[in-house]
This record gives C-alpha cells, structure tokens and sequence, in this order.
C-alpha cells in the first residue's frame, strides 16, 4: 500500500505540471480537482494513517511538495489567462478601462496670497523663518519691549494656558523675530508667516485666529528710507506697478518711529467708497524701525546695528484681491467658498 500511494503522489505532481489551461472554465476545474475542498490532494492527507511509519516524514514532506505546486501553478495560470484576456473580468467589466475623474481641489485663499507674499519678498533676499505657536511671555512680550506693567499689553487680549500665566498662545510673529534675533548674528532678512491668536469678538471683520506676515532686516547702517523702498516694491508687485503709497505716523512697542502703510487703493466704484471710507488710500500693513531696546533686549549692539520690521494681515490682503466682505468665509470650510479658487495657485 506504501508503495502505491507514493505513485499515486507523483503521478499526481506530475499532472499539476503538465496541465495546460485555456480558459476560466478550465481554471475552475484545476482549482476544484487539486485545491477544492474534496480534492485530490486533500483527500491523500488522509492516507498518511496506512504509510509505514518509517515513512511517514517522507510522505508528508512530499505531500506538501504537491499542495504547493498546485498553488503556485494556479496563480501562474490565472495571471496568464488574465493577461490574455485584457484584464477582463466574468462580470463584463474592463478593468483596464479608466476611472470616472476624481474632482481636483482648490487652494485655499489664504494659502494663495501668502504664497505670493513670500515669492515676493524671496525675490529681494528674505528668507522664511518659523517658530511655535504656544509662546512664553519673554519672547512673545518682554523681549519687544512691551514689559508686564506697558500699556500696550491693553492692546492685545490673549490666551494663556490653563493656570499658567507664562505660557500662551502667541498673538503676533514678533516672537519668531525675537528668537532669530537671540540665536542668529546679523546681518538677518527674514519673514515670519504664521497663525496667531487674540481674544476678540468674531465678527465679518475679525476673527481670534489670523494668519500675518512679519519682516525683519538688521544690518548695520540700515535706514527708513530702506524701509520705504522695500515697502514700495512690495506694494507694486502685489497691486500693480502703478500703485503709490503713503506712510503715516503710528506707534507699535518694538517700533521706533512707527508707521502704518497705505495704498491708493481708488475711488473707481461703490466698493471702493465704502473699503476705502471715500478717501481711496487703504492701510495694508505696520512698520517701523526697530526700537533700540529690543535690539539690546536680544543681545545685539544698537550702537552698531540698526534695522526694520513690518507686520500684515494675510487674511485682509486676501479680502482686497478677492473682494471677501466676511473673514468667517476663510474658516468655515464651505466646499462652495473653496471652489471658486480652483485653478489658481
């Protein structure tokens, strides 16, 4: 009985090797005959009992040989016969055929308009610097001269950690300067774009999450008139060549002399009436030079070097180019919002 049922494995072997498929239907009948559930094999697991035992090991091994021949053989015929068939599958279906299209997104308006702001100021030698939103009070405050006791902490509701009055979330990118300033050696170009965060009312005009662009320039001899000139390419390149600017008088902590910028914006339509309060100069961002006490605050020689800063909102440069009227638009996530900027970048 050994004896036999050993031929009766290799004949069996050598079947699963000489078989030779040409359709789905023969495919399912090898499947059947050598891995079906009442299969040849299978039912050979079931002579091991009358092997002789000196035998047994031999069997099995021999066994396992067929089981797996079978296997690997199958998934070759089946590969071969899909490839045939041109991926076609009983259903009717053209596999290879291609899919519905898949709907592109759009980027988000804000993304666009700080995308622009940097390959702006890229072009003339800046470079971006990022830092932590959750901020300490030192770099965040202190270090732009803005002390505990300063009036112009009245200016800014912030959010502080719970039980920690240290630890906030940052309300300016100003404390990304001070940070460069405290581990980097002028001569420093760099621009902070960021998410910041105040306590205010969310209205159609302000939100307590924003996104600002802050610049940065220190080196020695540096002067306001440097200022202006770089404020004035950025002007044009974002408006328009033919844009003017003006710079009037203002006052920020870490800023000295401060000014805010405003560009002609016109008097063309309605629009521009009610943006501009009918005088068609509109103010985009903050500047100034910066104060000789956050130069020494972050360990560098007012007496050598000199510089300046400015800070804007993305948000409200996005509402002017595309004439947003509610800044709530920009967080609510509305497919419908979104989608109208499809195909810009």
């Amino acid at each position: 009985m050994s004896a036999d049922v050993f031929v009766w494995v290799k004949d069996l072997l050598q079947s699963i090797h000489d078989a030779r498929i040409s359709n789905q239907e023969e495919l399912d009948a090898f499947r059947v005959r050598f891995l079906g559930t009442k299969s040849e094999i299978k039912s050979l697991f079931g002579e091991i009992k009358n092997v002789d035992n000196d035998r047994k090991k031999e069997f099995g091994l021999l066994l396992n040989e067929v089981k797996q021949a079978a296997e690997e053989k199958y998934e070759s015929l089946k590969t071969l016969l899909e490839g045939q068939t041109g991926g076609q599958s009983d259903s009717g279906l053209d596999l290879t055929a291609p899919c519905e299209p898949i709907a592109i997104g759009s980027r988000h308006p804000v993304s666009i308009i700080l995308n622009q702001i940097i390959g702006i100021f890229s072009r003339i030698g800046f470079t971006v610097a990022e830092e932590r939103e959750i901020e300490d009070d030192w770099h965040n405050f202190t270090a732009m001269n803005t002390p505990p006791d300063h009036p112009a902490r009245d200016m800014q509701d912030t959010f502080y950690l719970k039980d920690s009055t240290t630890q906030l979330l940052r309300t300016h990118t100003s404390s990304v300067q001070a940070r460069i300033m405290t581990s980097q050696k002028p001569p420093i170009r760099i621009i902070a774009p960021g998410r910041v965060y105040r306590n205010e009312t969310i209205s159609s005009r302000s939100h307590c999450q924003f996104h600002q662009v802050e610049g940065l320039y220190i080196d020695e001899g540096v002067s306001f008139a440097d200022m202006k000139q770089t404020l004035l390419y950025f002007a044009r390149e974002m408006y328009g060549p033919q844009t003017n600017i003006r710079l009037r008088p203002s006052f920020f902590p870490f800023t000295e002399p401060s000014a805010e910028m405003d560009v002609y914006w016109g008097l063309k339509t309605e629009d521009d009436y009610r943006i501009t309060k009918g005088s068609g100069w509109l103010e985009i961002l903050g500047c100034g030079m910066v104060d000789p006490n956050v130069l020494e605050n972050c360990g560098i020689d007012p007496a050598k070097y000199s510089g300046f800063a400015f800070g804007m909102g993305i948000e409200r440069q996005a509402m002017l180019r595309y004439k947003v009227t509610d800044i709530r638009q920009f967080f609510e996530n509305d497919a419908r919002f979104l989608s109208q900027f499809s195909g810009v970048i």
